[in-house]
């Protein structure tokens, strides 16, 4: 499968470490060392300008890489969606590029509502894979895997289907609660992850009461 997606390896690779350019381009105007991490009161980690240039899409490269190998090992992904395996190669390389460049922009001193930015993010990344999961096929890998779905064909469908819309308004929930002030951002948030993760088993719980396990994916 990978020299199937040869091209797109490639071009992912690039964009995944594209953030070092910018940061060798911007070398002398960052300071020696800033923030690379932010929790709810703000920034909580710093590095070296190396480091951070370097060592963070460097890891995430790496974690593209991991992904992309537990995906085609899986011999039920020959026979996935392409627009599913176009999703996966270009999502790390976009959070790479994203996260270079706040920290990149945090560190040169440029000002606006980092949390509400990310949270944005986050929320558009979370409705673009809802989009996507309707069109993923049985796997090992990818997608909500789960007893339910797992052992059932329908279910996967079915469960997808649903988790897909769930995804989309959850996504865009988040994006317009960006705009929200601290306390309610966050409860907003915290609701909006929990409906992601919660929602869909509970649907495929139910899906599995009533129609039972007709095919499994074990066989």
């Amino acid at each position: 499968m990978m020299k199937q997606y040869k091209r797109e390896l490639i071009a992912s690779t690039v964009l995944a470490l594209l953030p070092i350019a910018a940061g060798l381009l911007l070398w002398n105007r960052l300071p020696d060392r800033f923030a690379t991490h932010w929790g709810a009161g703000g920034a909580d980690g710093w590095s070296g300008k190396a480091a951070a240039v370097f060592l963070q899409p460097l890891l995430l490269l790496a974690a593209h890489y991991l992904v992309l190998f537990l995906v085609f090992r899986d011999a039920k992904n020959r026979n996935q969606s392409k627009k599913v395996v176009g999703l996966l190669f270009w999502m790390i390389p976009a959070v790479s590029i994203l996260v270079s460049g706040i920290t990149y922009a945090v560190a040169l001193g440029w000002k606006f509502r980092l949390t509400s930015l990310i949270y944005g993010g986050l929320g558009l990344l979370f409705a673009a894979i809802g989009n996507y999961l309707p069109k993923c096929r049985p796997n090992r890998t990818v997608g909500i895997r789960i007893s339910w779905t797992l052992g059932s064909e329908e279910n996967w469908i079915a469960t997808h289907r649903f988790a897909g819309k769930v995804w989309v308004i959850g996504g865009l929930t988040m994006v317009l609660a960006a705009l929200l002030p601290g306390i309610a951002r966050t409860i907003v948030m915290i609701l909006a992850v929990a409906a992601l993760s919660v929602l869909p088993i509970a649907y495929s719980y139910r899906y599995h009461r009533i129609h039972g396990t007709k095919r499994s994916l074990r066989r």
